[in-house]
């Protein structure tokens, strides 16, 4: 039947995301998502959203919520868009700036997903690679490309690039510079200030990772306002739904619970990272809600592979990307509870052979 489908579409090989475990009872670090709860004003919120107006569409403008995330970010609710996740607002932009047989360029290894949505549009990805440290790679600024995608931090390395560096890309590439934050709560970065001395930027970040609201499905775009009027032609009008709407608006309004959880996954991960060191492991500088472990001298004879199907026997998940060379001898894993990350470490010093 592959022959009823577009050509890209039946050589696809679709985004598979990290693993989503039937049963209970498995500590789950394989898929960044926060291991707190959000604020109990986004549950009491829901609770009380949950009633007869369901029945209704939802604003297809969210302009209530555009209006606070301008009053928290100091921006124009003109230059904001929301989506059903950051995936659709990558989505969005790629159909926005992109035609079939354009360029579209990003660093690798980083997000999966950008790939998947290239080959859908039918465009040509551009991958540049990264060098060893995970630092901006010299060539990003590919000529020609419509659309350059930076994630910042960067996954699955966790690597931030700093501000003054990603402002130069801006101005060196030929189409739009997409700066993909969707783990920047936990580091010291941030560019949405770009977004007022570039007319070609755009900053996308997500309400799933710090604010633990991964099941809600809530995204933000960034853009000068020329942009995101463009970008909202392309967008599905009823894109958020009635309860997402309600749920961001509880969290921006609590928005010191975010901050305050965002604070214990990165002491958290200050620990994970000095106990993985101490097992033998080479760690990424990480400024994201996970850290990339690369096997050291300590693992000779071992493969992150096994360790992984090893770890999941133990009822732990971890993220292994088959994707050699770069991360075949690596695992990403998320940062969750003290309790958590205390009983990963204790089965990796149970299984380590030194």
């Amino acid at each position: 039947m592959s022959e009823l489908f577009r050509p890209n579409i039946a050589r696809l090989r679709g985004y598979v995301p990290g693993e989503q475990p039937r049963e209970q009872g498995y500590i789950k670090l394989n898929t960044n998502e926060n291991p707190y709860p959000p604020s109990p004003l986004v549950l009491a919120r829901l609770r009380t959203a949950c009633a007869a107006d369901l029945r209704l569409y939802p604003d297809p403008d969210a302009r209530a919520l555009r209006r606070r995330l301008g009053e928290v970010f100091a921006i124009a609710p003109q230059q904001v868009m929301v989506g059903n996740g950051s995936d659709e607002l990558l989505n969005v932009i790629i159909r926005s700036f992109a035609c079939a047989g354009d360029k579209i360029a990003y660093p690798h290894p980083t997000y999966g997903y950008y790939k998947p949505l290239i080959d859908i549009q039918g465009a040509e990805a551009v991958p540049v690679e990264f060098g060893g440290d995970f630092a901006l790679p010299a060539g990003l600024a590919v000529p020609g490309a419509r659309i350059t995608f930076l994630a910042n931090p960067n996954a699955p390395s966790g690597t931030l690039v700093p501000y003054a560096e990603v402002a130069a890309l801006c101005a060196q590439v030929d189409g739009v510079l997409v700066v993909d934050e969707a783990y920047v709560d936990f580091s010291q970065g941030g560019c949405i200030q770009l977004i007022e001395q570039h007319p070609n930027a755009i900053v996308v970040r997500t309400m799933s990772k710090s604010f633990s609201l991964a099941g809600m499905r809530i995204g933000f775009a960034f853009a000068p306002a020329a942009l995101i009027a463009g970008m909202w032609k392309v967008k599905d009008h009823y894109n958020l739904n009635r309860l997402s709407l309600v749920a961001a608006e509880a969290a921006l309004e609590d928005i010191d619970v975010m901050r305050t959880n965002a604070a214990r996954v990165c002491a958290t991960r200050t620990r994970l990272c000095v106990g993985l060191k101490n097992l033998g492991f080479y760690l990424w500088d990480s400024q994201a809600n996970f850290v990339l472990a690369k096997l050291g001298a300590r693992w000779a004879g071992r493969t992150a592979a096994e360790l992984y199907a090893q770890l999941k026997e133990r009822r732990i998940l971890v993220r292994y990307f088959a994707t050699p060379p770069r991360l075949a001898d690596c695992l990403r894993i998320s940062v969750g509870t003290d309790a958590e990350i205390d009983a990963l470490l204790a089965v990796l010093k149970e299984l380590s052979p030194v």
